[in-house]
This record gives structure tokens, C-alpha cells and sequence, in this order.
């Protein structure tokens, strides 16, 4: 703490005065029995609670220096929600509208922050290909080409992303560690804090190693034939972003939905760090590389991007965990034994499925092939991503009220998903989730759909 003189005083001028300067914290108990040194940059503690503050202002100044940002006008930003929140902050003080399009897999806390920041937020689906006019960057577009003296910082083109963290992030980190850091961990997103922060450690030491953390499913450590959707927000990506420099990063390790969520839950529970999921990304990769080596005067850095209040209704709620597959229970028979079974009979092929764009009359023949009563339906861009359902009862009503609707789309007549639960939850508890006209389950494991449960399938597991 700084040490003030009588009569002298310590007072920003306002909030964005407080961006930056986070305190670099040394990880002793995740770190116990490690070779290295293994310390964290907690950026949760920017007055927006992420890294993303120190984008926000870098792109709004760069546009209010260019003349693309005039008083009064309106920023429209794709955004995962920090980036969204750093700027809401900052418009507010400087007097402009903001409105964040975010995906739908972000979590409804962060949605809730923004508004509460006086932003407005509108939300796009996230299982769309980048290019599709509904998909969130898209959606963006249009409306800073509709709305009159919008601007769009476009975090994943602005050159004054990286240029932030060049400025900042890196000169903060050699001079916190002495100049000692040897290894740099970071998840790439937008990719301008690994690029940025790299770049400026390695024009000061080009033996420091830059490691990219990068979930199963982005484009960056898996190349665009292994792009597959995952749950951990803000990091990772399905395109190649102008704002990253893959030429900085040394060395990628990837991580799984499982690793990150388990590794956030760990840094609460042992450093007293709440975190957010990306952070148990960056985390676990730096775990990986920190057991890799055998220097005891190396430094392995990892960044934590946010915190982790944004996710008390996901990483850290024990039902969300379970229900997605990450958390193992033990007890009595468990949903995915009664799926086993199922399957083993060959009653069914582990997941059938109908896409958005089907037919009303192709679902209903694959229903009678399979002799089934309901399928989950799946986005048309991503068999993997489930957004609705459909049932025999409720396609005949359709189909017997208007005989046109046997041409229609599924979208057009498709119901909630069905509730989901995980292949480690107990049978007993499963039936509880079956309530009214609901007569299936979609079973997950690590996130991903593996197959559907019936009543019955439950009823006569708990028989047996």
C-alpha cells in the first residue's frame, strides 16, 4: 500500500483512472510440489471485474483521436461481455449509448451486469456460422451500418486491442516479476492480450516462451476441420481474428470443457481466486507446462482474464456441473446405465436427431423407422448443438389442424429442448425432471448430447 505524507492525497480523477496496475499473485498451493514458480495476473480486479477494461478504453480513445467516435454517438460492439462492460463504463463517463450483441450461450449474469450498466444487450444464436447473417458478429454489423453515428470498435480488427496490453499488460508484468517471468500463459480469444503482452516480453527477453491455452473446438490449436462448439465463454475461437499474431505463440495446450470448469472451481476453493471459466482454461494449460519443467528459477505466468460472479449459475452451481456431465457422482443406477443398456439392445442408434430444416414430413417417418415418440432437434450448422424438440402428439395436432404444415420446416413447429441431465446422475433423481406432457431426457456427457431417455426407460430401470 502506498505510503501518503500528511496532507497529501491519493484520488483518481474518475473509475477509468483505476484500469491496470493488478497485482501479480503467487499460486503456492496449486503450485505446491512444482518445480517453477507459478504466479497469476488477477484481472479480475479492474473496476469492470476483467482484462477487457484496458481494450475498452485503448479503442475508444484511438476512435476519439480518429474522429470515428464524435460526443453523443453510439458504440456497437460484438462481445462476449467483458469487453461489453469495459465499454459501458467508460460510455457512461464519457457520454455514449452502447449496445452489446452477445451470443446465447453467455450466462444471464452477464447479460444482467451490462444493463445494469446502462447498456443495451441483444442477443444472437451462438450455433451459426460466422458468416450467417444471424450469427452475433453479423448481427453487429448491421446495426452500426443502420443506427446514424455508430461506431464499432470491433475488438477482433482494431489494432488498439494488442496495442493495449503492449502498453500495459506486458510492461506491468516485467516489471512485477522482476524481469524473472520465463514462460507467459494466456487464452487467446480476441488474441490481443497474448499478442500484445508476448510481443512486448519478447522484444525484452526472446527466450521467454508465449503458450496459448485454446479449448477442444477453436480454430487456433485445432485448424478449421476440428472447429466444434464448447461451453467455456470469452475464449477461443471459430475464425482467424486480425488481432492475433500467431507468430508470438510458441506453443498451444488445449484444453477441455471438463479441465477448465474443474480447474476455476479449483483456483476458488484453494487460492480464494473467483474466477471465471476461461481463467481455469489459461490455468490448467499453465499446470501442464509449469510439471514440464525442471528449472526452479523459471517463472510460469498465467493470466486470469475475469471473475468469476458472472458464472454462479454454471461453473459454480453443483447441479449445472452435473447436469452438463462434469461433476461424477456415485450412489444408484445412473441415466447413462439406463442409455447403455438401451443402446446395447439395439433398440435405437445413440442419438436420432432432426435438423431446423427438415421436413415436418421426414420427421414423422423417421419417427415410425425408429419407433419413437420424440426427437431432439439440432442446428443446421452444428449436429451437436440442440435447440429444440419435437413429438409425435404434437406434430400430428400440427399436421391434422392444417395438411400444409407436413411441407414445413421443423423451426416452424419445433418445442423447447428437452431438460437435460447427465450421465452420472441417478436415475431417481432424472424422473423428478420429467414432469406434465414431458416424456424424455437428453442425456449429456462432457457437455456434449449422447442420446435421449424415456418414462419408461427410467420407470423400468428403477423396476429392475
Amino acid at each position: 500500500m502506498t505510503q501518503l505524507t500528511a496532507g497529501t492525497t491519493d484520488i483518481k480523477d474518475s473509475l477509468l483512472d483505476a484500469v491496470g496496475g493488478t497485482p501479480l499473485v503467487r499460486l503456492s498451493r496449486l503450485g505446491a510440489g512444482l518445480t517453477p514458480q507459478l504466479v497469476a495476473k488477477v484481472e479480475y480486479l479492474n473496476p469492470g471485474g476483467s482484462i477487457k477494461d484496458r481494450v475498452a478504453i485503448a479503442m475508444i480513445e484511438a476512435a476519439e483521436r480518429g474522429g470515428q467516435l464524435q460526443p453523443g454517438g453510439t458504440i456497437v460492439e460484438p462481445t462476449s461481455g467483458n469487453t461489453g462492460t469495459g465499454l459501458a463504463i467508460a460510455a457512461r463517463l464519457k457520454g455514449y449509448r452502447v449496445i452489446a450483441v452477445m451470443p446465447d450461450k453467455m450466462s444471464k449474469e452477464k447479460i444482467d451486469l451490462l444493463r445494469a450498466y446502462g447498456a443495451e444487450v441483444v442477443v444472437a444464436p451462438t450455433a451459426v456460422a460466422p458468416d450467417s447473417p444471424e450469427s452475433y458478429y453479423r448481427v453487429a454489423d448491421r446495426l452500426a451500418e443502420e443506427i446514424p453515428g455508430a461506431f464499432q470498435p470491433n475488438q477482433y480488427f482494431n489494432p488498439a486491442n494488442p496495442a493495449a496490453h503492449y502498453a500495459s499488460t506486458g510492461p506491468e508484468l516485467w516489471e512485477q516479476s522482476g524481469g524473472r517471468i520465463t514462460h507467459l500463459v494466456a487464452g487467446v480469444g480476441t488474441g490481443g492480450t497474448i499478442t500484445g503482452t508476448g510481443r512486448y516480453l519478447k522484444e525484452r527477453s526472446p527466450a521467454i516462451e508465449i503458450i496459448g491455452a485454446d479449448p477442444v473446438g477453436s480454430i487456433y490449436s485445432g485448424g478449421e476441420d476440428a472447429v466444434k462448439p464448447y461451453l467455456v465463454e470469452g475464449v477461443g475461437e471459430d475464425f482467424w481474428p486480425a488481432t492475433f499474431d500467431p507468430a508470438i505463440v510458441d506453443r498451444y495446450v488445449t484444453v477441455s470443457d471438463k479441465e477448465s470448469f474443474l480447474a476455476t472451481r479449483r483456483l476458488a476453493q484453494l487460492e480464494g481466486i473467483l474466477a471465471g471459466g476461461s481463467c481455469g482454461t489459461a490455468l490448467h494449460a499453465a499446470l501442464e507446462v509449469a510439471k514440464g519443467i525442471d528449472d526452479p528459477a523459471a517463472m510460469v505466468v498465467v493470466i486470469l482474464p475475469d471473475g468469476g460472479r458472472s458464472y454462479l449459475s454454471k461453473i459454480f452451481s453443483d447441479a449445472w456441473m452435473t447436469q452438463h456431465g462434469f461433476l461424477e457422482r456415485s450412489g444408484d443406477a445412473t441415466v447413462g446405465e439406463v442409455l447403455l443398456r438401451k443402446q446395447q439392445g439395439g433398440e435405437i442408434p445413440p442419438l436420432v436427431s432432426v435438423r431446423t430444416h427438415d421436413r415436418v414430413r421426414d420427421a414423422i417417418a423417421l419417427l415410425h423407422e425408429h419407433r419413437v415418440s420424440q426427437l431432439p432437434v439440432v442446428s443446421g450448422h452444428d449436429a451437436s448443438a440442440v435447440v429444440g424438440s419435437i413429438g409425435e402428439r404434437g406434430l400430428l395436432r400440427h399436421a391434422t389442424g392444417d395438411a400444409s404444415l407436413l411441407g414445413a420446416q421443423i423451426v416452424d413447429v419445433m418445442e423447447a429442448p428437452f431438460p437435460a441431465v447427465s450421465v452420472n446422475d441417478e436415475v431417481r433423481e432424472a424422473v423428478e425432471l420429467l414432469s406434465g406432457e414431458r416424456q424424455a431426457l437428453l442425456v449429456m456427457q462432457d457437455g456434449s448430447p449422447v442420446g435421449i431417455v424415456t418414462r419408461t426407460d427410467l420407470l423400468e430401470a428403477l423396476a429392475r
